[in-house]
């Protein structure tokens, strides 16, 4: 215990929430930012058990606020360079791999086996699924997202209490992630301590818990809120809804090398996006508008659909199916993925 005496000597901690700790097992999905920021901090008070889940590899470009990183490690597996720093740190924490993306097939599967899940991705998409998967298990999920110079923080499904659903029910809506908009480090790694923070607050039943609020913060001007909000009481998630959700239309996607050129391309970028990409059939048209421009596409046509990395494009599926568009695919991986693979991308 002597590791952990300057938090022991909290009384809302103590010996017993030390206890607490070390018998508690924390599913972290996501070992990006707000992964590499959160992890730290639950190892080095003593969680039990820490389950990464993630399938992506380092890149250059995650070094600026994936604090676990190293230059030599570029390339490599993040799940793996985490656990090594994090048992550096503390080498009493058992750590599983899960060297995968979480997807409809994985999810209940991974999350009933721990006690507390975190949201550290930077994806709509898998935050929904996120969201359903611990409704079905009985699982509570801390969830930050960030944007430019903000975080959100708040907690989900806490004993039964509102979900991400009931603050969020729009799948629809635009939201840019940190490829595509931009992020300071630090607004990263402060996201990461509050959600480190609640993870602690509730595995020791310490202070008061984000259930029903919504903390905002904005790190450029030093300002904060908290935004409350009930439970809707007549959602309803059950298997079979996440079965429509998540069994059947993870078919929407394909990878970037599954691209057909004959295809019309749907760009759902912002204009200032860059880098402009080259197709022969190319058409331009923001997420934000596309219920707007339909009349521009041909519902009979095969359209696969891009933006920066293919979170916003999988919306844009899912509204182009809601309209009867049958043949559209979103491409895994967006732009991204094609600079990746050496496509010809425009640099203008």
């Amino acid at each position: 215990m002597q590791r952990y005496k300057k938090q022991i000597g909290l009384p809302q901690v103590g010996e017993n929430g030390q206890e607490k700790l070390k018998n508690s097992k924390v599913l972290v999905i996501g070992v990006g930012g707000l992964g590499c920021a959160v992890l730290p901090y639950l190892a080095a008070a003593g969680i039990g058990k820490l389950g990464l889940v993630d399938g992506d590899r380092v890149d250059e470009s995650n070094l600026q606020r994936q604090v676990l990183f190293r230059e030599k490690t570029v390339g490599k597996f993040k799940v793996t360079e985490a656990r090594k720093q994090l048992l550096a740190l503390n080498s009493e924490v058992k750590i599983e791999n899960y060297q995968e993306f979480l997807n409809g097939e994985n999810a209940l599967q991974l999350i009933k086996n721990y006690d507390l899940v975190v949201d550290c991705t930077d994806s709509l998409a898998v935050r929904y699924l996120i969201n359903d998967a611990c409704v079905l298990s009985g699982k509570a999920f801390v969830y930050a997202s960030v944007y430019k110079f903000e975080f959100q923080v708040s907690v989900f499904n806490f004993k039964s209490g509102p979900t991400y659903r009931c603050l969020f029910p729009d799948e629809k809506a635009e939201v840019q992630n940190c490829e595509d908009a931009g992020v300071l480090g630090t607004t990263v790694g402060l996201s990461g301590m509050f959600q480190a923070t609640e993870i602690l607050k509730i595995i020791m039943d310490a202070g008061e818990v984000l259930s029903g609020k919504l903390l905002m913060y904005n790190t450029l001007f030093n300002r904060q809120d908290i935004f409350e909000f009930s439970k809707i009481e007549d959602l309803k998630i059950d298997n079979d809804f996440y079965n429509r959700q998540y069994i059947q239309p993870f078919s929407e996607e394909i990878s970037a090398e599954e691209i057909n050129e004959n295809a019309i391309f749907l760009d759902v970028r912002e204009g200032y996006e860059q880098p402009k990409i080259a197709f022969p059939r190319m058409l331009e048209i923001p997420l934000r508008n596309l219920e707007n421009e339909l009349c521009l596409l041909n519902p009979e046509e095969e359209i696969q659909v891009i933006c920066q990395s293919g979170k916003r494009s999988l919306a844009a599926v899912k509204i182009l199916k809601a309209y009867n568009f049958k043949n559209v695919k979103s491409i895994s991986g967006g732009v991204i993925a094609l600079h990746k693979l050496n496509e010809v991308v425009e640099t203008t």
